[in-house]
């Protein structure tokens, strides 16, 4: 389902699910200078992607956001609960994306993104040195 950011209700959520999974992220890559879990709610409002959620019995389990390059999905977003890990949320996002092809990335130290979009195939297509000692992997889908 679309997620509304217009509605503080929906916008608070998703700030919270993204700052818990930007968290986990930034433990697994060893940096915490991931732009989005710094984000404010009306700069996360104002962001311009598009956003997809996913709801359980919880509340909002993830969401994915998105922008449109002429037929490529870029992927500015993939966010889970950390509740719901390992639930198959992330695909399920995914899945929902509009058709076309796909880019997307993520921090070079996280296996468990890489093997998410590797098993879903995407293909490498670099890695740019964000901070010291720091770099992220992008990845490309036809």
């Amino acid at each position: 389902m679309i997620l509304d950011l217009s509605d503080d209700a929906v916008l608070h959520e998703l700030w919270t699910v993204q700052r818990l999974a930007y968290a986990v992220e930034a433990e697994l890559i060893g940096f915490d200078g991931i732009p989005p879990l710094h984000e404010s709610l009306e700069e996360l409002r104002n962001c311009g992607e598009t956003f997809q959620g996913l709801y359980d019995e919880e509340g909002l389990a993830g969401a994915v956001s998105y922008q449109l390059d002429g037929s490529t999905v870029d992927i500015c977003r993939l966010v889970v609960h950390p509740r719901a890990h390992r639930k198959g949320i992330a695909s399920k996002l995914l899945d929902a994306l509009p058709e076309g092809s796909q880019t997307v990335s993520t921090g070079t130290k996280n296996e468990p993104a890489l093997r998410l979009y590797r098993k879903r195939g995407f293909a490498e297509t670099g890695q740019e040195l964000i901070a010291p000692g720091v770099t992220i992997t992008h990845l490309a889908k036809p």
